[in-house]
């Protein structure tokens, strides 16, 4: 069973939290484990350092140790600094604290970091899919799985993308796994569109695939996931219990709490990018969950002026493919682009949007995506996304002006906005 609280309006001390963990640690039996403890990188908001010391306090009282492994899917890998902002507060000493905790990035570059646990096979991804897709996907994770009695996933809920939401075995697959199941993933996700899967509870086809590719891994799992309070990094809600649980616990309240609703549609929306996302790889998310409430042929602005890269680790291959296009452009060119990167794919066709693409006509997106960002007029263009000049935008002059259709969302990313008829 799933141990835990949470709840609107609610803030757990750390008191409730410590007491949540050893509770579920022991439920879980973490008692004397050697335990490899797996947490989001930077670009997710969470008090990760305040979980982690929580979390290794409470292992040190059963008898348990953790290493810690960054599930970063195909981020940048973190820097000590960044690493000791994420886990120690910004202390560079911070590790003297935890003289026996290793701390490592998931290597996703390096082959040999890979082990193969098995294969999906053709007929259980057309079942998992609805038809979509029918191939054998091989299913590889970070080889320290095996070196560790206990999985433990530490990470936040919200809205997502590709899965419906966020968190629990996702920090296994795409977190600390191959590119397999990462384009399967991602590209059968794209082909539902974000537009149709973000905020979608329950058991979304893609969230049934990465379960599916868990099932395989040999070490068991436990989760703490997290729900982070609207606005800050306090928690309203902590669930311990296996991914499978503590999920379906923390996605029901980030339904209730990272959902925000809307009665008419905006012409203009401008989704201010905060710092922790680096790059537009990141920084899309600021599409994702404001796309809903754009009305037909209006325009998202993305602004950011501190990004200059589409993608820190993907520009080539997305440059390769020309940049961002609707799902039905390559749908319909499907042998002109299967052989690049589904997750690329993905990506570009989550940004562009819903749309419609016609040989004859061109692509016909439902919105226009413009990019207020340190990237130039020329580089915009080449990539299929509009250009404006960061200095001509001023968020907080825009504030205010619902009335006329405009809309300025502070800190976007990670808060769904949808219209009031689309509530599900």
């Amino acid at each position: 069973m799933v141990h835990g609280v949470g709840d609107r309006g609610v803030v757990l001390g750390d008191d409730t939290i410590a007491s949540i963990l050893r509770d579920g640690f022991v439920r879980g039996d973490l008692a004397g484990r050697n335990v490899l403890l797996i947490v989001p990188d930077g670009t997710r908001t969470a008090p990760m350092s305040r979980m982690f010391a929580l979390i290794d306090a409470a292992l040190r009282e059963l008898g348990a140790r953790c290493d810690v492994l960054i599930a970063l899917g195909t981020h940048q890998p973190m820097d000590a600094g960044q690493i000791a902002r994420l886990l120690g507060d910004g202390d560079p000493h911070w590790q003297s604290r935890y003289p026996d905790v290793s701390v490592d990035n998931h290597a996703w570059w390096d082959p040999a970091s890979f082990s193969t646990l098995g294969h999906i096979p053709a007929d259980d991804l057309a079942a998992l899919s609805g038809g979509m897709l029918a191939h054998e996907v091989a299913v590889t994770i970070n080889r320290r799985i095996h070196d560790y009695e206990r999985i433990l996933i530490c990470g936040p809920v919200f809205p997502h993308e590709v899965v419906g939401f966020s968190g629990g075995n996702k920090y296994l697959f795409p977190g600390i796994s191959g590119r397999e199941v990462i384009d399967v993933s991602h590209w059968l996700g794209a082909l539902i569109t974000s537009y149709a899967l973000i905020g979608t509870p329950g058991i979304t086809p893609v969230r049934a695939l990465i379960d599916r590719a868990a099932a395989l891994v040999p070490t068991p799992r436990q989760c703490v996931a997290l729900v982070v309070e609207p606005g800050s990094t306090a928690l309203s809600g902590v669930y311990v219990g296996t991914p499978e649980q503590a999920w379906a616990a923390a996605s029901a309240l980030s339904q209730r709490m990272h959902v925000r609703t809307v009665p008419a549609p905006f012409r203009r929306v401008i989704a201010v990018m905060p710092p922790m996302y680096q790059d537009i790889w990141t920084a899309a998310k600021g599409m994702y969950k404001l796309e809903p409430i754009v009305a037909d042929g209006g325009e998202l602005v993305i602004y950011a002026p501190h990004i200059t890269t589409f993608s820190v680790t993907h520009g080539p291959a997305l440059a390769a493919i020309g940049g961002y296009h609707v799902r039905d452009y390559f749908v319909r060119q499907w042998e002109r682009f299967r052989d690049h990167p589904w997750g690329v794919l993905a990506h570009s066709t989550h940004l562009r949007g819903v749309g419609s693409y016609d040989p004859a006509t061109g692509e016909q997106p439902r919105v226009r995506v413009t990019l207020a960002t340190g990237i130039d007029a020329a580089r915009c263009a080449a990539h299929h996304v509009g250009y404006a000049d960061p200095a001509s935008i001023d968020p907080a002059a825009l504030q205010g002006r619902e009335a006329e259709g405009i809309l300025v969302v502070p800190k976007a990313g990670e808060m769904l906005y949808r219209l009031a008829a689309q509530e599900r």
